[in-house]
């Protein structure tokens, strides 16, 4: 994961305003989708979306 210090700590104050984070485990990708208030299955899908680097990631 590319983690930097201030990504970090985005990260712990969107958690301070109900909103989470989820981040793309593939180093050097750096999508990133918060979202808060959604119901349980939107809230799956965009979690997929951001992990599944194939849906998101460049085309070769």
């Amino acid at each position: 994961m590319n983690d930097s210090l201030s990504d970090r700590v985005s990260d712990a104050v969107a958690l301070l305003t109900g909103t989470r984070t989820v981040r793309c485990p593939v180093l050097g990708c750096g999508v990133r989708i918060r979202f808060r208030a959604v119901t349980s299955d939107e809230a799956a899908r965009l979690t997929e979306l951001a992990t599944d680097h194939t849906r998101h990631g460049a085309k070769r």
